[in-house]
């Protein structure tokens, strides 16, 4: 016998006996399709090993809680997507539970605590849905893209000491066959970030630069319904079903493709599928000397567009209208500062804004290099790192130079947006924010920043509205711990202070260093009394802005009314905060 420490994952099929007891040859079928065709190959996929099967369940060992994890939201998703077609009844649902243990193996079987607690855990997770004990939540960390839901300590059948329990709530596990979205009346389109063939890491941002620049280019086009590139990049490193993609993300037609780079010549494949029906409606391969990009990237772009709606193949409009930089290594520096934009590690790292700086000077016209670092410099403001009036001098400054280089760049505007939002000057930030919808509506990051201009103005419902039509265009978005930070903000200026505390602390469970964050989950527990939680939320704001005082609050934060911002003050004070 072995003791050793494993990852274990529990899947129970939900209402075996009724389910035969309705149709028993049919759910055995059932059952030993769903098994070689989704539960056993994902196991494989995530290097897990199946050492016990019943006739309505199964055990796996991992050798990470990550791959565990990330299995059975595989797992889930993939049910959700084969159920949402047939009649709810003969629906085949799963509860899953994933533990981290102590176990002993003696020959291929394994039994111990550390299995007993995951086969109990998995009676806690609702139809569809996975739940976890705390170490493994622990474990993930943010390791995954997903969220978890605390429902406290649970008394385990068996199980001596109750066990804490976490649930995965963001949508693609407990929740999947309850979303799936209807398709707009217009064309509707997902594009995935296109894979890297090449076998070397470090050209990965030709493959991302290349498909967030065709999600820009129709994106413009008023006549499409585009998913934005941050939903669209949750699929990276991933191979789902497209259908499940498709009816995922709300849409009808996903563009897929790869990226090979070999010495000076790139080939670029690409592919549109109709995912109602599985047709490929295009496909082109380019080979191009790298420095052709561009006029590759303009190509493909054409071609989709004129895939989907053939009577604007003609159209001059087809064309990418956004200015290319002129040297390569400008739009690669931009490209590769993007995974700080969208995570806001740019509040405490310097990658990102020196990546954005020699773009810049590569290129002293890219306009979208000054806009994403006017973003930085603001988001340093807002996070008390930068020091206010030189900071949002700099960024204004960039963000209207970004404008007079191309007034066209839905980012110029955006940028000149979210400054004015963060110094207090309601009537330019929404003005900007518009002209940067005008010029892509299909702009979903926009809306949340419009939505925290009206939330800084205390127009709560407003900015309520504007995170709604954000979350329908980006459903699975990388922003989504600014979006929830966003929502809290606006509960706190409507009163509703527990409803912030909630939403701030989904946001600073997906970003535990986000301080805007944990400033407003500090000043909501205050006024909501729960006065143990506003002291702990103090000390992370402490840890992340030392300069944070009543004195700054009162003079930089983005709050616009007085009233307001008093309040703000009155939670914080009661957290501690001199």
């Amino acid at each position: 016998m072995e003791r050793r420490l494993a990852a274990i994952l529990a899947a129970d099929l939900v209402g075996y006996s009724r389910l035969m007891g309705q149709d028993e040859a049919g759910t055995l079928a059932a059952l030993k399709a769903v098994r070689a065709e989704l539960i056993d190959p994902k196991i494989a996929e995530h290097k897990g090993r199946i050492f016990k099967a019943t006739g309505d369940g199964v055990l796996a060992e991992f050798p990470s809680v990550v791959n565990a994890v990330a299995c059975a939201v595989e797992i889930q998703s993939s049910m959700a997507t084969n159920n949402a077609e047939g009649p709810e009844e003969r629906h085949i649902l799963f509860r899953i539970g994933v533990n981290l243990g102590d176990v002993i193996a003696e020959g291929d079987d394994i039994f111990g605590d550390g299995v007993n607690v995951a086969t109990r855990l998995e009676s806690t997770a609702p139809p569809g849905g996975i739940a976890v004990s705390s170490v493994v939540r622990d474990q993930i960390g943010n390791r995954l893209d997903v969220q978890f839901e605390d429902i406290g300590k649970q008394e385990l059948k068996n199980i001596a000491q109750p066990v804490h329990v976490y649930q995965l709530v963001n949508g693609r596990a407990n929740r999947p066959m309850k979303e799936r979205l209807a398709l707009p009346d217009r064309p509707s389109i997902a594009v995935l970030p296109f894979q890297n063939m090449s076998g070397d890491p470090e050209q990965e941002y030709f493959g991302d630069g290349i498909a967030e620049d065709i999600i820009t280019a129709i994106s413009k086009l008023r006549g499409f319904f585009v998913i934005a590139r941050n939903s669209s990049f949750a699929y990276k490193g991933k191979s789902p079903d497209i259908r499940q993609i498709a009816r995922e993300l709300g849409v009808r037609y996903v563009l897929e493709g790869s990226v090979r780079k070999g010495g000076d010549r790139l080939r670029v494949t690409g592919q549109l599928i109709d995912a109602t029906s599985g047709n490929h409606i295009w496909a082109e391969r380019y080979d191009r000397p790298t420095a052709e990009i561009f006029a590759l990237q303009d190509e493909i772009t054409a071609s989709v567009v004129a895939a989907i709606e053939p009577q604007l193949y003609a159209a001059e409009s087809l064309r990418l209208r956004s200015k290319s930089p002129e040297s390569l290594d400008a739009w690669g520096c931009l490209v590769r500062a993007m995974p700080y934009i969208w995570t806001w590690v740019i509040q405490d790292e310097d990658t990102g804004i020196n990546l954005l700086k020699r773009a810049i000077e590569l290129d002293p016209g890219y306009a979208r290099a000054r806009s994403l670092l006017a973003w930085a410099f603001a988001t340093r403001v807002a996070s008390g790192k930068l020091e206010f009036e030189q900071g949002i001098f700099d960024a204004l400054t960039l963000a209207q130079r970004a404008i007079d280089l191309d007034p066209d760049d839905p980012w110029a505007h955006f940028a000149a947006g979210y400054v004015y939002a963060f110094s207090r000057r309601l009537g330019p930030a929404v003005e900007e924010l518009n002209e940067a919808l005008q010029r892509n509506p299909n702009f979903a990051f926009a809306r949340t920043i419009l939505a925290c201009a009206y939330g800084y103005a205390g127009l709560a419902e407003d900015g309520v509205h504007q995170l709604e039509l954000a979350r329908r265009l980006s459903p699975r978005d990388y922003t989504q711990a600014a979006s929830l930070s966003i929502e809290g903000l606006c509960h706190f200026v409507a009163g509703r202070y527990g409803d912030a505390v909630t939403a701030e602390r989904r946001a600073i469970q997906i970003r535990p260093d986000f301080c805007t964050a944990w400033r407003t989950f500090t000043a909501a527990a205050g006024l909501a009394d729960d006065l143990e939680q506003a002291r702990i939320g103090l000390v992370q704001c402490k840890r992340l802005q030392p300069n944070l005082s009543i004195d700054w609050v009162e003079k930089y934060h983005p709050l616009i009314r007085p009233d307001d911002r008093a309040k703000y003050i009155e939670g914080l004070r009661r957290a501690g905060l001199e």
